[in-house]
């Protein structure tokens, strides 16, 4: 108990520090406060900021095409991840060509979702899902791989019917993947839409903030980035807590 309340002092600490060095170097004039606002106008600037009913639009924008991309990927990746961990000459085949797709940045293939989805809600949910699949594939297939085979054997062995296997068997063994898939896949999906906003779009928290670098508008894009941050730590938060308590379900 008193380790985890060390160690989460720990990271305070560290969040703590980072801001008092960026507010020294800003103040002190170190670095351009032009080019770096200090960390106090910044938070200033995001509390405007979230008082605006544009940019509170535009989050919501954005958090659809997170959400809607995220709901797609996670489930057909998922899927698609079994089929290949379920079949051995499959797996052989898919394996090595998935991870060659994955080490591909993805932003090249960019342009290509704009000219099939045009500007707008399908062409940023495309790429999300697009960002978003080939780690949920890979981490599925990790996933099932990892299921003992010791404990399929004793589940068939007692007549366990394909869904009860799923339910009691493969779901309790691969959640502990799966449930650092999904942070991962978030941190991947987050970044795709972001990306497509900046790119191409009329919308979205990433378009005001590709906005806001093209008009040196520091305060603002700082602020955006904070806001980006925040988000994606409050996800990865959650996740965290549903595997706390989904902890009884490990083997």
């Amino acid at each position: 108990m008193r380790a985890g309340i060390g160690v989460k002092a720990a990271r305070i600490a560290i969040v703590v520090a980072l801001f008092a060095i960026w507010e020294i170097l800003s103040r002190t004039g170190i670095v351009n406060p032009r080019l770096l606002p200090s960390a106090s106008d910044t938070l200033v600037t995001l509390g405007d900021l979230l008082q605006r009913a544009s940019v509170r639009r535009d989050l919501v924008v954005t958090a659809s095409e997170v959400a809607t991309a995220f709901a797609l990927a996670v489930p057909v990746g998922a899927l698609i991840g079994f089929l290949i961990a379920e079949n051995r000459y499959f797996a052989d085949v898919a394996k090595p060509l998935l991870f060659f797709a994955f080490s591909i940045p993805k932003s090249i293939f960019l342009p290509m979702f704009i000219l099939v989805f045009g500007v707008g809600f399908s062409q940023k949910v495309g790429f999300g899902f697009f960002s978003t699949i080939f780690i949920v594939i890979m981490s599925t297939t990790t996933a099932v791989e990892s299921v003992k085979v010791e404990h399929l054997t004793v589940a068939r062995s007692y007549g366990a019917t394909p869904m009860q296997t799923a339910f009691r068997v493969y779901l309790p063994s691969m959640l502990p993947v799966l449930l650092e898939a999904l942070r991962i896949s978030m941190i991947f999906n987050l970044t795709g839409v972001i990306l497509a906003e900046m790119y191409a779009s009329r919308d979205g928290i990433g378009h005001q903030i590709a906005t806001w670098g093209e008009n040196f508008q520091m305060k603002q894009l700082l602020a955006g980035v904070v806001m980006i941050a925040a988000i994606a730590i409050a996800f990865n938060e959650l996740v965290r807590w549903v595997e706390t308590r989904c902890s009884h379900w490990r083997t």
